[in-house]
């Protein structure tokens, strides 16, 4: 048995992983590649894919056709019964288990049990994780999350750093990495689309607190999930590599502003392996499996000006006569927005009704509910709401046309093919593997090395992947 770190690097492929180790050949992937075990993945899930649909399958061993998770914020508990999450199951056969960050990971177990350590993922309603002390890092950590969704809030949050002060040495905060923040804080007086790079730097800030965790608890395995270079590859992916795309249509100004924003988000992600494989060295027990869910591709795209936000929570249900007391909004991913609503039917009936330029508005009664809406319209010259039939004002919608800073759309998007990486001091030369492995095979082989009985469910280990 081994004990595992599982480095959730989300939606990165082959591809990029390789482009940075080119260009950056210092790099610790770089150097380390041929002493990594590697095999592309693959996510076998219907229809669309999307990270909140394609983890569940990693890490229950099932598809969305079985595990129906399709959004944020879903009621999980009967699925949690019939296909509980890898760290449900190893927890409940008694190995002490880390989660920090993986998705739908909240609300936390009610006791700590067999749990070293449990800090839900970004889209979690409440701050709650233990140990306590990391609350305090995990609710600013929400709140910035939410702020910064499409474009990145730039003002400085003042009272949450002075908040954090005094938790430095508690949290695990290396000076190197305060250092570097506060470098970029100041870069973005000069530069001010450098804000961009914030997303970045809570992943940083996140993964001092989840280093620090790992050091103390030494859990038999334990996760740690990170978007920021998905989100970077989303976004500029067309300025790496203009010359995947038939009609591009950004501007060489962008092409050269963007362009090395993947590298940086990598670059980022790989001081994260290198301390982590500097951990398994001096305590080869563990494995490090670096592993996504899925990946991403060039994707045709034409810079946004504006996208249609609900930007007014209140003023949007007062719509549909619905009072500030009677819905919630839940995290989600823009441009999703995601509420709970006491009167479900009401709401429901005149949802249907609601056009945006004679073109109903897309949504998912996800029950208990909770309603996710489907809205991000791109470049409107014109905004005509219609409710029941009734026209209603922008000004009194809701709604508004925000302004799209880096004008960034998805210029890249998701593909099934990911990547699964494997390093231990152990192992000696290692070639790219032929073989595929679907995504729903890391569940079981995972459990196999812990020697958990497998469930009938579940495809049989892979055992080539952790041997």
């Amino acid at each position: 048995m081994n004990k595992i770190i599982l480095f959730e690097l989300n939606e990165v492929p082959i591809k990029i992983i390789n482009y940075y180790r080119k260009m950056r050949p210092q790099s610790w992937l770089a150097q380390n590649m041929d002493q990594l075990r590697k095999f592309e993945t693959y996510c076998e899930n219907g229809g669309h894919i999307s990270p909140w649909n394609t983890w569940p399958t990693l890490h229950r061993g099932v598809t969305n056709q079985k595990h129906f998770i399709s959004d944020f914020n879903q009621d999980l508990s009967e699925v949690d019964q019939e296909f509980p999450a890898l760290w449900d199951v190893l927890a409940k056969n008694k190995f002490k288990t880390g989660v920090f960050g993986s998705l739908h990971s909240y609300p936390p177990p009610e006791t700590q049990g067999h749990y070293s350590f449990y800090v839900p993922d970004v889209f979690a309603t409440g701050s709650e994780c233990f140990p306590k002390n990391i609350e305090l890092f995990q609710d600013i950590n929400l709140r910035l999350s939410r702020k910064s969704a499409r474009n990145v809030d730039s003002t400085i949050p003042y009272k949450d750093m002075f908040r954090l002060f005094g938790k430095i040495g508690s949290l695990g905060f290396k000076p190197g990495t305060l250092k570097d923040v506060a470098s970029h804080l100041v870069q973005e007086r000069t530069t001010r689309w450098k804000t961009v790079r914030r997303r970045t730097y809570q992943s940083v800030l996140s993964f001092d607190v989840f280093f620090k965790l790992l050091k103390k608890e030494k859990p038999d395995f334990t996760t740690f999930f990170t978007n920021h270079v998905a989100s970077s590859q989303h976004r500029y992916w067309a300025a790496v590599f203009p010359d995947e795309y038939e009609d591009l249509k950004y501007d060489k100004e962008w092409i050269e502003r963007y362009e090395n924003e993947i590298l940086f988000t990598m670059g980022k992600a790989d001081d994260m392996l290198r301390k982590l494989a500097k951990f398994v060295d001096q305590n080869p027990a563990y494995k490090l499996m670096i592993t996504s869910s899925m990946g991403q591709e060039a994707l045709e795209a034409e810079p946004i000006e504006t996208q249609l936000y609900i930007t007014n929570h209140d003023a949007f249900f007062n719509q549909f006569g619905i009072e500030p007391n009677d819905y919630r909004f839940l995290p989600s991913m823009l441009p999703q927005f995601n509420y709970f609503v006491k009167d479900a039917e009401r709401f429901k009936k005149q949802l249907d009704t609601m056009k945006i330029n004679d073109h109903l508005v897309n949504y998912r009664d996800l029950g208990e509910g909770r309603f996710s809406i489907d809205l991000g319209q791109q470049n409107l010259k014109t905004t005509a709401i219609e409710l029941n039939d009734v026209a209603v004002s922008l000004d009194d919608s809701g709604l508004q046309n925000v302004m799209i800073e880096d004008k960034s759309n998805a210029t890249a998007y998701h593909v099934p093919e990911g990547h699964c990486y494997i390093y231990h001091p152990s192992f000696g030369h290692s070639v790219m593997s032929e073989m595929q492995v679907s995504t729903r095979e890391i569940f079981p082989t995972i459990l196999d090395n812990f020697s958990v009985s497998i469930p009938d469910y579940a495809e049989k280990p892979t055992e080539t992947i952790l041997s």
